[in-house]
């Protein structure tokens, strides 16, 4: 920040850390820590705890020179989550003293307010716990989630189909009304997707990074989830009531059940789906070994169960076996112990051979669940706490 001063005299003059008899700039912080952190921002090594120092004083550091958490290694990490929750205490980036609190930002005090209120805004609509603002506008967004989710559910029921045939009908209309919003469920639906278009524009324009922003993952369903409805509405404008509109019928179908994408949203304002996606994007490998694990004994068990059932004996062979794929289903529900019963084996090698297949899924499948378990809890713990630093900045607003 001092580097990128473009008048240096004027922060050194404004500036508590420089000293004029010296020229240079004194920090009055822990000199191990610094030198742990500064090898660290320079490339070299991970950043770990200094030996004989305090987990939260360290950390105290790290927030100073604006480090976070994240940066640590995992087992720091841990050791960090553990000490915090054992003395309760929640350290926040922006909490008075940290670096570049008192120095000279670079662009002037004019600029410092709108980034403020570019920062708060970013923070409202990101951080669901940050303020009070922002828990009310979650709050108002789970709403509309949950109205778009009745209103898409209502819309398969018979009853509401028919009735929605017998107002066409009345308005000589087609199949698909060449304007959807005419109707209630229609209307309900315009008002959501506008909200959600609404939020979306909103939080883009208030993001640090714009191209980080379009990469999130979150960012991405928001949007699979609102393109479908205009890209339906001008379907229906534009095939109109032609021949086309048939062919059209199935597409629009499809793009309006992919509405369901707007249950995702609500893991911005729930720790448990959040917790989910971080297990399984820190998890994948694990993933990949179940996956691995339950396709190698597939292929292992469907060969044998359809020798067998069918391939030994062709004149009393158990029909539903008569392919190693159509086998693959059998192995499949008894590995993971649901046994739909819509086929089994009749002879005595294969129903041994069911009993096998049925423990080795209990154990392949048992396997790779606690390192998933392990993870996550760890994640769990690092959303909560994360939450909780938020915590006191929307206590002192309802106080205020």
């Amino acid at each position: 920040k001092l580097r990128c001063c473009s008048r240096i005299r004027g922060a050194r003059g404004k500036s508590r850390h420089y000293g004029k008899d010296r020229n240079e700039y004194f920090f009055d912080r822990h000199s191990e820590a610094f030198g742990f952190i500064l090898l660290y921002v320079r490339g070299h090594g991970k950043l770990r705890f200094a030996p004989r120092m305090c987990e939260l004083s360290f950390y105290n550091e790290m927030i100073y020179w604006g480090l976070e958490g994240a940066h640590l290694e995992y087992c720091c990490q841990r050791r960090l989550d553990d000490r915090m929750s054992d003395t309760y205490t929640f350290y926040s980036a922006e909490e008075p003293g940290a670096l570049g609190r008192d120095e000279v930002r670079p662009g002037g005090a004019e600029a410092a307010p709108s980034r403020r209120w570019l920062e708060r805004m970013r923070r409202t609509f990101e951080e669901p716990t940050s303020s009070l603002a922002a828990q009310i506008l979650a709050s108002v967004s789970v709403v509309f989630v949950i109205v778009s989710m009745v209103v898409l559910c209502a819309s398969t029921l018979p009853d509401w189909r028919a009735a929605a045939a017998d107002n066409r009908s009345l308005d000589d209309r087609s199949r698909y009304s060449a304007v959807p919003g005419r109707e209630p469920s229609g209307i309900i639906e315009a008002i959501c997707i506008g909200w959600f278009t609404a939020e979306c524009i909103v939080r883009f324009i208030v993001s640090r990074n714009k191209c980080e922003f379009v990469k999130r993952p979150l960012n991405i369903i928001d949007l699979l989830a609102i393109t479908p409805y205009y890209i339906s509405v001008l379907m229906t404008v534009f095939t109109g009531e032609n021949s086309q509109l048939q062919r059209a019928g199935v597409t629009l179908r499809v793009l309006r059940m992919m509405r369901i994408f707007w249950v995702i949203k609500l893991a911005r304002h729930f720790i448990g789906l959040q917790t989910l996606g971080l297990t399984l994007k820190r998890c994948y490998r694990e993933m990949v070994m179940l996956l691995v694990f339950i396709c190698v004994a597939m292929a292992i068990f469907s060969a044998l169960s359809q020798l067998l059932e069918h391939g030994l004996d062709l004149e009393t062979s158990n029909k539903d076996f008569a392919s190693i794929p159509a086998a693959c289903w059998w192995v499949i529900i008894s590995m993971t112990t649901v046994g739909y019963g819509d086929m089994y084996p009749i002879t005595v090698p294969g129903r041994i051979l069911g009993g096998v297949c049925v423990v080795s899924g209990i154990v392949l499948l048992a396997l790779p669940i606690t390192f998933i378990y392990h993870s996550f809890v760890q994640c769990y713990h690092e959303l909560k706490f994360r939450s909780a630093r938020y915590s006191r900045s929307l206590s002192a607003e309802f106080l205020n």
